[in-house]
This record gives structure tokens, C-alpha cells and sequence, in this order.
């Protein structure tokens, strides 16, 4: 059931965006968007099939006999949301909206297909009104960065399964099995275990697989003195886990365990820089400066972090590009990695809440590597 006090106040921070902006309604049909909106878990696909008016006064949701039930039950009866699956071209439902709601100046994302918005321009056409389109540029992926409450105890959850999932694996490998064969153990677990689904397809990368950072799980069977880079994650009410961990196959050489211990500096140097409105990019550049220094500098070339939550990428982000504060409530990861061709790879992901006391870890797993007797 929809958390109606947390879709509140969500609503209310897009309305003061909205009258600090001059809007007098937003259209909304993007999915993440509309699910941290409505609450509605468990009813949003791939397929973008929903649109929304929001104005100072109103809510109202279009969607379709395919999905009107399910919103139904999950909104519950006292959802302010005003739910309509009239047989109706979007563009034309929301034009009629707007008509009604006599908004002068509409809000639209940047992200809606041109198709819709040319349709959408039509319709106004055809109901002789002419609202002014202002662009939102990522203003309620903005909004999302800071997560409430209840979104945090969503996030909590997906990471203990994922934790203990961790725990499962490591008990299952053995060598000669493949690396689909781990991954089939690994999302099976999840699955069977609390999970509504994954997080995004699971990285299972063995030997010298492991130097490639996405690298796909294959038919290479796993060989003691591997070590195997395992990236995965638990989704639990639409919200994401993401974690890695890398662990060896019997006892890691010298130059895995000096590798290792690199990655592990780097990791821990970045989450204690970590505090509210750190610049992201300031966070990436340490790590990059630990690994540099430590000879690895050409090794180490993807982002250190990105947000998480409703989607498995989202803002902020302790990347490169992301040069703007992290406020504090931001879900983040903080994966630092090392990948020699040939030979081997690194990574150590945790994900966590940037508080006001640092950074916090959601991920339970020990920063130690764990070793797989053989």
C-alpha cells in the first residue's frame, strides 16, 4: 500500500517548486518520477503508459486497463490521486486537464518523447488554448536525490537481502563452476528470499574476466587462485540494492592482495571525505589520487559513485561529472576499482546515505577479502 504520508510531502516539494517557478501544473510521464510521486509499488513497467497533472490543487493520474487495478489497489481509498483509464490519446487527456484546470503556464519533462509533445501541442490547438511549455531539466530527479524516511527503509531492506545473498555465495562456489552457474545460485537466492527482483543483471567475472568492469557471466569455470568480481543487487518495492565485492578462490597471490589493499585505501579514504554537500567530483578525484599513487592510476578509469534508489543510476553522484554538492539524504555508491588486462580485476562497491555524520553504509559486508577455501 501506498505510503500516503510520504507521497505528501513529496507532492508538497514539487508544489513549491512549481510556485517558485511560476507553474501553474506540471505534465509528468516519466515511470521513476511517477512511482516516488504516487507510491504505487509494483505497478510501472518499461512501457511508458501513464500521465499525470499535478497542480496547486489537484492530482490526476491517466492510465489504461492494463494497469488501472493494480494502481487501484496499491493507492488505496483515500489517495488524493484522481484516476481516470478513459480510452483517450494521452495528449489529448492531458489537454483536457490543463483546459479544465485553466493553467496558463504547464511544466513538461525534457525527457517525454517529441511525439507526445507535438501531439500535446495539437491538442492544445484543438481546444483553442495556447499555455506556455516551460522545460523541466531534471528538476524532480533533483527532488529524488534526498530521500525520506520511508524511502531509506526500502533502501535498507534491498541491501540485507543483497548482504545475506553475499553470504549465501561465498558458502556455494566451488572450483569448476562456471560463472553462469554462480550467478544462477546468486539471483535465485535473492529472488527466493525477499526480493521483488534485480537490481540490474548481475556481474559474475572470474579470472582475467574480471579486468573488464562489465564484464558479462560466461561459461568460464572458476579456477582456484581466481579472483572473482561479483557486482549484483536485490530490488525490493521498486527500490534498488547495488554492492560489489571481490572475493578469491584460495589463497590470493602477493600482487592480488597488494591490489586489493589499494582499492580497499581508496574506498575508506573517499567515505570519510564524505559529509553533506561535498562536491561529488571532489570525492572521485581522491580516489583516483590514492590509486594513482599508488602506481594503478591507468588502471582505474570508470566513476567512483552514483546515486541510487527508485532507479539503479540516478543523481547525485561522486563521479567526475557531477561537480554540484551531494546534500545530505543522497544514496550513493562508492566503488573504487582497479583492472590489470590479463590478469585480474578489483572492485569494492558499498551503498549508503550521505548523513550528517559522514557517510553511512547500507552494505553489511566486511571491507576484508574474503577467501574461498578450495
Amino acid at each position: 500500500m501506498s505510503d500516503n504520508v510520504a507521497c505528501a510531502g513529496r507532492v508538497s516539494r514539487l508544489r513549491a517548486l512549481m510556485e517558485q517557478r511560476g507553474y501553474d501544473a506540471v505534465i509528468l510521464r516519466n515511470n521513476p518520477d511517477l512511482r516516488w510521486l504516487t507510491g504505487a509499488e509494483g505497478v510501472f513497467d518499461d512501457e511508458v503508459a501513464h500521465t499525470a497533472l499535478v497542480t496547486p490543487e489537484g492530482l490526476w493520474l491517466h492510465t489504461d486497463s492494463r494497469y488501472f487495478n493494480s494502481f487501484v489497489e496499491h493507492l488505496g481509498d483515500d489517495t488524493p490521486w484522481q484516476l481516470d483509464m478513459e480510452v483517450v490519446a494521452p495528449a489529448a487527456w492531458a489537454a483536457c486537464r490543463v483546459a479544465e484546470a485553466r493553467a496558463r503556464v504547464v511544466a513538461i519533462e525534457d525527457t517525454c518523447d517529441l511525439a507526445f509533445y507535438d501531439a500535446l501541442r495539437h491538442e492544445f490547438g484543438q481546444a483553442s488554448i495556447a499555455p506556455a511549455l516551460p522545460r523541466l531539466h531534471g528538476d524532480i530527479c533533483d527532488l529524488r536525490m534526498v530521500k525520506d524516511e520511508a524511502e531509506l527503509e526500502l533502501l535498507r531492506e534491498a541491501q540485507r537481502i543483497t548482504d545475506e545473498s553475499f553470504e549465501h555465495i561465498c558458502g556455494y562456489i566451488k572450483v569448476g563452476m562456471t560463472e553462469q552457474q554462480i550467478r544462477a545460485e546468486l539471483e535465485n537466492y535473492m529472488l527466493s528470499h525477499g526480493a521483488d527482483g534485480l537490481s540490474f543483471d548481475t556481474i559474475i567475472a572470474s579470472g582475467p574476466n574480471g579486468a573488464n568492469p562489465h564484464a558479462r557471466p560466461g561459461e568460464r569455470k572458476v579456477c582456484a587462485g581466481d579472483l572473482i568480481v561479483m557486482d549484483y543487487g536485490a530490488l525490493y518495492h521498486d527500490y534498488h540494492a547495488d554492492m560489489t565485492r571481490t572475493v578469491c578462490l584460495g589463497q590470493p597471490s602477493d600482487e592480488q592482495m597488494k591490489v586489493y589493499e589499494v582499492v580497499r585505501q581508496a574506498h575508506e579514504a573517499c567515505a570519510d571525505a564524505v559529509a553533506p554537500d561535498v562536491i561529488g567530483s571532489d570525492i572521485h578525484d581522491l580516489s583516483v589520487r590514492v590509486i594513482s599513487e599508488a602506481g594503478y592510476g591507468d588502471y582505474y578509469g570508470h566513476g567512483l559513485g552514483h546515486g541510487v534508489g527508485i532507479e539503479i543510476h540516478e543523481r547525485p553522484g561522486f563521479g567526475r561529472g557531477w561537480n554540484k554538492p551531494v546534500p545530505a539524504g543522497s544514496v550513493v555508491t562508492i566503488e573504487p576499482g582497479i583492472y590489470l588486462p590479463g590478469k585480474f580485476g578489483i572492485r569494492l562497491e558499498d551503498c549508503g546515505v550521505v548523513s550528517e555524520r559522514g557517510y553511512e553504509p547500507f552494505t553489511a559486508a566486511s571491507h576484508e577479502l574474503r577467501v574461498i577455501p578450495v
